[in-house]
Parts: structure tokens; sequence; C-alpha cells
């Protein structure tokens, strides 16, 4: 990276979505095209969203091979980040060892994560204030998924929370690229936290025009002219990044470079994305990579499927990219939007088509927008990739993308 110095790699990932427990299904789900989305039935809060289960949740810890006591008394959204921490920790080969603790870090993606949690306490402190757990006071905290990270894994380097409403994903990435880059730690494990909002919370989304309203005429999705906003999809996901000097001495896998970002306001505290703040980001991360639209074999779309979010992207890609004309996806439109973690999830998707080959397909879009940028259609396209971009855009005018080059 230009603006962060050394080449930062990527050694690890691991994801809990509704598109599967673990990476190697959610990869499977994105080949395939399999969704997620279905109607919730009556009485629901929202009449359609991505489940993600109980059962996925099991899964996934198991797969991380975490010892018992690291997920004791600890909230549903923190075993998620342990889980996905697990996976991304396991998978970069440090469970056999790595560097010195104090040279690794972590950060987690997310703010506002325990509006659930908070809402059931409430209930139960109408109910009788006793009931409120003490444990409460320190799982209301973002940071408690700084603090169970660091003690599970014996991380003793920087830690910290990054929250950009939707965006927070990628600001993470960019914040943990920064710490590695600059040489401040040799590794840092960036986590996409789960966010679980409060059902007044969803219902506000709703009220607000942001998410799909009614059922019964299909959820619609991105960049598609049925799109009627987006569907809720909980998930987690993590990435750990590394400089190539440490992973070099430990001679660790390489899966993808984090090759360049950029990151920036609107000047807006409104939910009214901006052509000109959305292309501004993104050509920035270009200049940081140090290539040129023409390069980019694949642009992973914020993607919402709300009709001003997707027209506005279109054009922003448009603006950017020109003729040059990636490929482009969505992953929204398979497994919902993960809120806060959204910008994660849609990092380990881009890099798993890079590693192995693939567009995955957009089968949900049956009429495209008007200008709509290149899109796949109801089948995976298998090509080389060498150079992608993922965006995350968030409310009140956050804006960033992130530029991945494939390994070797």
């Amino acid at each position: 990276m230009t603006s962060a110095g050394p080449r930062v790699a990527v050694t690890g990932l691991g994801a809990l979505s509704p598109l599967g427990p673990d990476v190697p299904r959610l990869t499977e789900a994105l080949r395939a095209g399999r969704g997620a989305i279905a109607p919730t039935g009556a009485g629901e809060t929202v009449p359609y969203r991505a489940a993600l289960p109980d059962s996925a949740l099991h899964e996934a810890l198991a797969s991380a091979a975490l010892p018992p006591e690291a997920t004791r008394r600890t909230s549903r959204p923190v075993r998620a980040s342990l889980a996905v921490a697990g996976q991304a920790w396991r998978d970069a080969g440090l469970h056999h060892g790595g560097p010195d603790p104090r040279r690794i870090g972590v950060v987690v993606a997310g703010s506002n994560l325990n509006g659930a949690q908070s809402a059931a306490a409430a209930a139960r402190m109408a109910r009788d204030p006793m009931l409120v757990p003490p444990r409460l006071a320190l799982q209301y905290q973002d940071t408690d998924h700084v603090a169970t990270l660091s003690e599970a894994f014996g991380i003793r380097g920087e830690g910290l929370t990054v929250g950009g409403a939707s965006a927070s994903g990628n600001l993470a990435l960019v914040q943990g690229a920064r710490l590695v880059g600059w040489g401040v730690l040799d590794v840092c494990l960036v986590i996409g936290a789960l966010a679980e909002p409060a059902p007044a919370e969803l219902r506000s989304f709703l009220n607000l025009g942001a998410m799909v309203p009614t059922a019964g005429t299909g959820p619609g999705g991105p960049f598609d002219r049925s799109h009627r906003g987006f569907v809720h999809g909980p998930a987690a996901a993590a990435v750990v990044l590394e400089s190539a000097d440490s992973a070099a001495r430990r001679s660790a896998r390489v899966l993808a470079e984090l090759a360049g970002c950029a990151a920036g306001l609107d000047a807006n505290s409104q939910p009214d994305p901006t052509v000109a703040g959305e292309a501004d980001v993104m050509a920035r991360a270009l200049r940081d990579a140090g290539i040129g639209p023409a390069d980019v074999d694949l642009v992973g779309a914020h993607g919402t499927g709300s009709p001003l979010g997707d027209r506005v992207e279109a054009d922003a890609i448009t603006q950017v990219f020109g003729d040059a004309r990636p490929w482009v996806n969505a992953v929204k439109g398979l497994a919902g939007h993960a809120l806060t973690a959204a910008g994660l999830l849609s990092a380990v998707a881009v890099v798993v088509q890079l590693r192995d080959g693939f567009v995955h397909p957009n089968p949900w879009v049956r009429d495209p927008i008007d200008g709509v940028p290149e899109l796949a259609g109801d089948t995976a396209v298998t090509t080389p990739l060498r150079w992608a971009v993922s965006n995350a855009f968030g409310f009140g005018g956050f804006n960033s993308a992130v530029v991945w080059r494939a390994a070797g």
C-alpha cells in the first residue's frame, strides 16, 4: 500500500453467515448462487430475513476449535466473533505459533452491536431489577469483543473498535492495514462483529424505507428494478492481515494482498449517498494501490438493494471505470445485509473469488436498472481474477473502498 508502507498480506479468513458456518460453505454457496433470503411469516418484525440459526453458530464454534472456557458466559454476538476469529486464526496457521503477542492486534468493526440483548435486559428489569445479569455491564460495551478476543488468543498489541454504520467493516480493514503497514503490528485480526438489532431498530429501518417493506412481491435485489430495500442477514467475518515479512518468516500461505484503500465522508448526516463521495473513494483506493480502472477485474458492490443506493453506486462505478467495465456482484443479494459486518463479509467473498478464479452470480437480477455495470448472470463465471475492489457505504455519509490483489 502506498499510504500504509509495506505490503499487507491476507493469511487467514473466517465467516459465519446465512450462507454457511464457515468459509468453505460460504464459497460453495457463492459459486452456486444459492441465496438464503426467505419470508419470515406472520407476526415477525420484518417480512424477509436471511436467517442465522443457533445450529450454524454452534458448528462455526466447533470449526474454530476453541477451548470451552473461551465461550463461557459470553453473549451470542461475542461467540460469533470468537467463532470467525478462531477459523481465521487457524487458517493463518497462528495456532502453531506466531509473532510476539505484543506485535499482534485486533480491530473489531461495529457499534451498537447488542441491541437485542439490551432489549431483553430491559424486559427483565421491568419484571424484577434483580433479574438483570451483572455481566451485562461488560457485555453491553462493544469493546467486550476486543477484550474477549484478546483473552482467548493471547493478543497483547493494540485493540480497538471501529464504527462507521454499514461501512464499519471496510473502515476496520483500513485501520488494520495501517497498523500493519506502519509497522505497529506484524499481525492484525480484523473482525466484522455480529450485529443483533432490537426489534425497535429493525422497525425503524422499515419506517425509514431502508428495508423491504412488505411480503408478497418478493424481496427484489441489488441492481434489479424490483429492489425495494435491504434484507437483514446477520453475519460475522474475520480477516487476518499480516506484513509480508512476518508471513514469510512463518512460511504462511498468502491468500491475497490488501493493496490499497480509501475512506471519506460526505459531510451529510442523512442516509443519502452521493455519486461524488462514492466515486472519490474508489478512485483514491485505485491510486493508493498504484493501478488504474482497466486493471480491475471485479467490483464487490455495496449493493443493498435500495433504489437510491443502487442508482448512486451504479453511477459511481460507471464514473470511475468507464469503458473498463469490470465484473460486478453483491453478496447481499444472496446473504442479506450484515449491517456493520457487511464490509468484512464482502471482503471475504472477494478474496475467495480471487483465490479460486470465479465471479459469483447475481441470480435475482431479471430486469436490471439502466446503466447497470457488468453483472454476472444466473451462473458463476469462471475466469482468472487479478485485482478487485470491495465497496462499503454507510448512513451518515461514510464512504470506503478497498483494493485487493490475488496472491502470486
